[in-house]
């Protein structure tokens, strides 16, 4: 079926907006003509500022409470709407509340056990173990036993991390993951952490830089078909340690998009996913790092930077509408950028001596796109970028005292 006029579009609704996921997807959306509203859980968030949306509720969209807010949002559109959520909290709770949502919104997700296999670590080890998959070597710890057994049995460094990304670890700790070292590290770490989440995960670290860090995106169909495939790869990342990327670019590596296409193939998947594989700088071996799945991600808008619909192929395919015809990936050196993240990072590695201006200035060559920057969409990257100096003078003004204050009120006249 053709898209309709604009006057009977439907909604995406689109969850959370205070992540650049969020932002990026109503970015995406809107510049197709889609009307777009959203939920936001931090209305002082620089990508609440956008003039993507039409509508902004305010509501904290991490927790089961947010079924509630669409709940009440359902009935009041004129027509099914198309939702999006976009964070790991937002996934399971949509899942396992489908048949309440159901009545307003199409929901593009595999099967519920399909959803909790692929975004439980533990789980998805097992699956993958199993079925042959080449996979770091992973151990659950539930407790501080495990995680002193584990101590001596893995190679070091590993990765510790939580088998499923709560609230309440959010909440406690803004870094997915943590590297441990050594050995002796691991039950420190253990005991620190594991008051956020009870089942924690320890992984063997895979050699090699950020950049042999693959990501396969994709859009698979009803019949768990890939009508579309994207694949990048991480340059650099902030923290420089064990960050999220600030710096990617898209790329063809053939054994990555059959990796992915295989795993998500015989996996059952409907709807977004993207599947992590780091190369082994010593054996060569690609592993699997982990899946993800039912959420657009911050770089989902470098397949669109490159000429590929990858976001908008979901809004379609859910309605029922003909699908855009840009849905193969043509290798047009795009990149995607976190500008202030990779100004700390770059500088990071150029104090180190990894890392020239002009190195830095090569790497920016190409189609780009940036994670906050919008031409037509300017309020958030400047909201976030005079963050720090407004910070700053708050902590200034805290310094001052009482009879500072005063004084700063005199002056500026407030």
């Amino acid at each position: 079926m053709k898209r309709p006029d604009r006057e009977t579009v439907p909604y995406a609704v689109v969850f959370s907006l205070d992540s650049m996921n969020g932002l990026q997807t109503c970015r995406t959306l809107a510049r197709r003509g889609v009307p777009v509203i959203a939920i936001s859980g931090n209305s002082k968030h620089p990508a609440s500022r956008t003039s993507a949306c039409e509508r902004i509720i305010f509501a904290d969209a991490r927790s089961d409470d947010v079924i509630d807010v669409l709940e009440a949002l359902g009935p009041t559109l004129e027509s099914k709407a198309v939702l999006f959520p976009c964070n790991d909290l937002n996934v399971l709770p949509v899942s396992r509340h489908r048949q309440r949502l159901e009545p307003w919104y199409h929901i593009m997700l595999p099967d519920a056990d399909v959803v909790e296999m692929l975004m439980h670590k533990t789980s998805f080890h097992d699956y993958g173990a199993a079925n042959g998959w080449p996979l770091p070597r992973t151990l659950l710890l539930r407790d501080r036993s495990d995680a002193e057994r584990a101590a001596g049995e893995l190679m070091f460094p590993c990765i510790l991390k939580p088998s499923t990304r709560t609230l309440a670890w959010a909440r406690q700790n803004p870094q997915k993951a943590f590297r441990v070292h050594e050995p002796g590290e691991l039950p420190v770490l253990y005991d620190r952490y594991s008051r956020f989440e009870a089942d924690l995960v320890v992984q063997e670290w895979v050699e090699g830089p950020e950049s042999n860090l693959f990501t396969c995106y994709c859009y698979f169909s009803r019949e768990a078909e890939p009508l579309v495939t994207f694949v990048t790869r991480k340059l650099r990342q902030w923290p420089p340690e064990l960050g999220e990327g600030c710096l990617g670019e898209e790329c063809r590596n053939d054994e990555v998009l059959a990796e992915t296409v295989r795993l998500f193939r015989e996996a059952g998947l409907r709807g977004l996913g993207y599947l992590e594989m780091k190369q082994d700088a010593r054996t060569g071996t690609y592993f699997v790092i982990e899946p993800n799945i039912g959420r657009p991600t911050s770089k989902s808008s470098l397949a669109e930077a490159s000429g590929v619909e990858l976001v908008y192929t979901m809004y379609c395919d859910a309605l029922g509408w003909e699908l855009p015809a840009a849905r193969q990936q043509l290798y047009r050196n795009a990149k995607w950028v976190y500008f202030t993240r990779d100004a700390r990072s770059a500088y990071y590695f150029w104090r180190r001596g990894d890392l020239t201006l002009t190195d830095w200035a090569r790497s920016w060559r190409g189609i780009k796109v940036d994670a906050m920057f919008s031409r037509h969409d300017q309020a958030p990257f400047w909201h976030e970028l005079a963050g720090p100096g407004r910070r700053y003078l708050a902590g200034q003004v805290a310094a001052l005292g009482r009879d500072g204050k005063r004084w700063l009120g005199r002056r500026t006249g407030a």
